[in-house]
């Protein structure tokens, strides 16, 4: 199964300072059939404005990845945690037993970033943050992850978050023309991808920037890029 979901299709709210598209039900939007994509439950498309953002507030039971596509975002957390992250890098926080935390725009232009919620796979425990540098170079025609099953060893020897859920996160920029393929480790892993720039076709249905694309029930994906590309996928129980 491989479904289209175009960006002009997902649940929208305009705050002014914010301006959010929505690929799962989330605040005000509601679609009995975008609640979740396997153990994926929220995938935002945030435009922060400048000098704006989120004040304090408590996220509990959930793994929050965030993914910046352009400017950078300001973190501070109740664990004492503070960082920012840039354009190309992610941050990654387990809410655990309850954590509160802001972010922040405070670069002079616009933000644009996902923020990607999974479902842990157990409640409670220690909250968590952590950060890091990808570099797109680095990602250039392969697939790179970014978080990952803290238990999941590759993953963690080449860099990825740790995160606390049967997930794994990743990252390709592909040139025009170049194709990348995923394998997941059994087909009925639930995967989602996001061009966050560029045009893609994945089979015979064609993704232009932002869209979403569902995907199970394969054995392997194979994304060849229209337009240079930069990708998020995330592989899901």
């Amino acid at each position: 199964m491989i479904e289209l979901r175009p960006f002009n299709t997902l649940g929208a709210a305009n705050h002014g300072w914010l301006d959010a598209h929505h690929h799962f039900s989330f605040a005000g939007y509601h679609d009995p059939a975008r609640v979740n994509w396997g153990a994926l439950r929220v995938w935002n498309d945030d435009k922060i404005a400048p000098k704006s953002g989120f004040p304090t507030h408590p996220h509990s039971d959930m793994e929050i990845i965030t993914y910046v596509r352009t400017g950078a975002i300001t973190h501070r957390d109740s664990m004492g945690n503070e960082g920012r992250t840039e354009a190309g890098d992610v941050q990654v926080m387990s809410a655990g037993s309850g954590v509160q935390h802001s972010e922040f725009n405070l670069e002079d232009e616009d933000t644009t970033l996902f923020q990607i919620w999974i479902i842990p796979d157990k409640r409670g425990g220690e909250p968590g943050w952590g950060a890091r540098k990808f570099p797109r170079g680095d990602r250039s025609g392969k697939f790179v992850p970014l978080a990952s099953d803290a238990a999941n060893d590759d993953d963690a020897r080449e860099g990825a978050l740790p995160i606390r859920t049967d997930a794994r996160v990743l990252g390709a920029t592909v040139k025009a023309g170049e194709s990348v393929t995923y394998t997941p480790r059994d087909p009925s892993r639930h995967l989602y991808l996001v061009p966050a720039t560029g045009s893609i076709r994945v089979e015979d249905i064609e993704a232009n920037a932002r869209d979403g694309i569902a995907i199970t029930q394969q054995a392997s994906v194979t994304i060849t890029a229209l337009e240079d590309a930069e990708l998020v996928l995330v592989d899901a129980a």
